[in-house]
């Protein structure tokens, strides 16, 4: 209770950001309820800081009258979610998290409103066009909800306003910007593919005022909070969301990669796993503009949603409930379902982007789908909730899940990948044996999507000489793999090159897995000694400007 005193002060956003999305209300476990934030920041907040994240993004805070809306029909954008708590208990949840060096983002809804009159700002005043556009462009078909007037003077000053909010009372580290398709397009994206060229997005079509706004908004929250992270979900690829208003962009720092999803899910219910090509694979996963940052996410919390599957269901379906004992043999499913659940996740965070996002449960394969309370369940609280038992229990395999999650985030905060100007170079797409290998700063990751052949013996390229240690086998016992190879094993470089690499070295590779190694003695990341090393290796003064 009281006013809350301010303890921490605001983190150094990282370089490299692992976000955990996170939705307060369902986090809970045990008696169905909607969880609070005092709850959260005691009980949720240290196993994500546990896990290795750096950020967390904090969905359906702004107030919204429908609990089931996700948080997306907002009613009152000056409040939180009243559900949860008081307004002094989420900042007790930022300031913790403060002190643990996590930055925490705002899931900002500005692209829409709940149509709402009574309890919402639809005809505020009592004129339908208050804060949004008259007429049928005032409304958005898909979402049942009132598209703002973005070229109004208040209502610029409203949004504007909303953000200062945000980050001066609560003292947001980052916003996500949802629905950002939406508010680009007069069309909002509805029945557009954008793959038609560079036409789709210039044009009379284009909502300038939103675009503009985007642009206000960027450049005060930048204002405001300096290392302040704006990311923008869209869809469409807009050009130069990314890049710096004063280069005529919008000023975003990150964009949501929404095409990788779509391809997990294309992968695992449209293409038989046998004929899964790598090189369709590695295509997508780099399928972005140079100077545009983004982060990778293998699925969305959507997919979590009753009627959908997450990738954990997709692989494992019903034998989740039933064949997740350690007790006993696991199924094909099961085993299969374990090792591309990882496998899939590492490929995405290690090639997908500058970062990496996962879904509140999603780390250790959570059983069941997520089901607000509404008039179809008898308006139960039952499925709104999170496991979090599950991969606490030792004789269940969601540990395995967990632990790899774990490993893969404490990983990349030892070897720093996720961020601009780190080394990659993929050395291998080899369609015959499934193999993916690649070089992302001073490690070396060998994917084998095989369904069934490993390989003792196999030959893969390398840039730098040396012997390499193995930081990470999908594999390992603890992560429910078999175990079968020796943790300390080293991989020493010969002077025969492989594959365009000056050198090469063999490894081995199970089906169904990666491993991952780094150099013995490799210089620090980003460090003067390994600059000097990557300007001999390239012959060049700048090293390609890649940092090792």
């Amino acid at each position: 209770g009281g006013v809350h005193v301010w303890r921490n002060a605001l983190p150094v956003v990282e370089q490299s950001l692992r976000v955990y999305e996170a939705h307060v209300g369902m986090s809970s476990e045990g008696e169905p309820n909607i969880n609070t934030y005092d709850n959260f920041r005691l009980n949720i907040l240290p196993r994500i800081h546990n896990l290795g994240y750096n950020a967390i993004q904090l969905m359906a805070i702004q107030e919204h009258a429908y609990y089931a809306s996700f948080g997306y029909h907002v009613t009152n954008y000056f409040a939180v979610a009243s559900r949860s708590g008081e307004p002094e208990a989420l900042k007790r949840l930022i300031d913790d998290a403060h002190g643990l060096g996590i930055s925490v983002f705002l899931d900002c809804v500005h692209a829409h409103s709940a149509k709402n009159v009574l309890d919402g700002i639809n005809m505020f005043d009592g004129a339908p066009g208050c804060f949004h556009y008259e007429g049928p462009e005032g409304y958005h078909s898909d979402w049942d909800s009132r598209v703002f007037n973005y070229g109004a003077w208040e209502v610029l000053r409203f949004l504007l306003s909303n953000l200062a909010f945000f980050v001066k009372e609560y003292r947001f580290d980052g916003f996500r910007f949802d629905g950002i398709t939406s508010m680009l397009y007069k069309h909002h994206g509805i029945a557009h593919a954008f793959v038609a060229g560079y036409d789709e997005y210039f044009g009379l079509h284009t909502d300038m005022d939103a675009s503009v706004y985007l642009m206000l908004a960027n450049d005060l929250l930048h204002e405001l909070r300096p290392g302040c992270v704006s990311i923008a979900e869209d869809v469409s690829g807009m050009p130069t969301l990314c890049r710096p208003i004063r280069e005529g962009g919008f000023g975003f720092d990150y964009r949501l990669a929404m095409g990788i999803p779509d391809l997990m899910i294309k992968l695992l219910t449209e293409i038989p796993e046998s004929d899964w090509s790598v090189e369709m694979i590695v295509g997508c996963l780099c399928d972005r503009r140079h100077g545009e940052k983004v982060i990778a996410y293998a699925e969305s919390h959507d997919q979590a949603l009753v009627g959908d599957k997450t990738i954990a269901f997709r692989l494992m379906d019903a034998e989740m409930y039933t064949g997740m004992t350690n007790l006993e043999w696991p199924s094909p499913a099961i085993t299969r379902g374990i090792a591309l659940h990882k496998t899939l996740r590492l490929l995405v965070m290690s090639l997908g982007g500058e970062g990496y996002l996962n879904f509140m449960g999603n780390e250790f394969g959570h059983p069941e789908w997520i089901d607000f309370p509404r008039e179809g369940n008898g308006w139960s609280y039952h499925y709104s909730r999170r496991q979090w038992s599950l991969p606490d229990m030792d004789h269940l395999r969601y540990q395995h899940l967990n632990n790899f999650d774990k490993a893969m985030q404490h990983l990349e905060k030892e070897f720093p990948w996720l961020r601009e100007g780190v080394h990659e170079y993929i050395v291998t797409k080899n369609e015959h044996d499934k193999i993916i290998v690649l070089e992302k700063g001073p490690l070396v990751f060998i994917f084998n999507l095989h369904t069934h052949v490993s390989h003792e013996f196999y030959r893969i390229g390398v840039t730098f000489s040396g012997t390499y240690r193995i930081c990470l086998d999908s594999e390992w016992g603890d992560f429910g793999g078999s175990d079968q190879y020796d943790h300390s094993r080293l991989f020493r470089t010969g002077t025969t090159g492989w594959e365009g690499r000056a050198h090469s070295m063999e490894v081995y590779s199970n089906a169904r897995s990666v491993l991952v190694l780094t150099r013995t003695g490799a210089p620090p990341v980003g460090s003067a000694r390994a600059r000097l090393e990557a300007k001999r290796c390239y012959g060049d003064d700048d090293g390609h400007e890649f940092i090792f």
